[in-house]
């Protein structure tokens, strides 16, 4: 019995992690889209999906680096402060170096706007999650 207890907790456990995973990837990806839409809206840009899809794809693929980075490094997914400061990183500096690939802008204040919103967006719910579930004390991987 106590072997068949220990097994549903396990499976529980998993199920749990996956879900956390799954909406910590989904926000990031929704601040990643929300900033980019922004950005296009305070430019008075046009509000295609193309012209969106432009404006973002470039962070995306930084925010990828970064969660790949962190997953492969720790094991773990960055769902805490501190393994969000190098999604936060990789996705303004992976972005942004596609961008001047790509001949898109790059411009200083651009790049600083990008940063501080991106790391506000990125970060916040990382912290409301970790003083939420009272791990203020250990900002690790957990």
């Amino acid at each position: 019995m106590a072997e068949a207890s220990r097994e549903a907790r396990r499976r529980h456990d998993e199920a749990a992690s996956a879900r956390l995973v799954a909406a910590a990837l989904a926000l990031d990806v929704l601040v990643v889209a929300a900033f980019a839409l922004a950005g296009r809206r305070s430019h008075d840009e046009a509000m295609t999906l193309a012209g969106w899809w432009h404006t973002t794809w470039p962070f995306l693929v930084g925010l990828g680096i970064g969660w790949l980075t962190v997953v492969l490094m720790t094991r773990r997914a960055p769902v805490t402060i501190l393994t969000g400061l190098p999604v936060w990183l990789a996705t303004v500096g992976g972005g942004m170096a596609l961008r001047d690939m790509t001949d898109q802008g790059t411009a200083l204040p651009f790049v600083l706007v990008a940063t501080g919103t991106l790391g506000l967006g990125l970060l916040a719910w990382r912290a409301v999650r970790t003083f939420a579930t009272g791990r203020a004390g250990r900002l690790t991987a957990r």
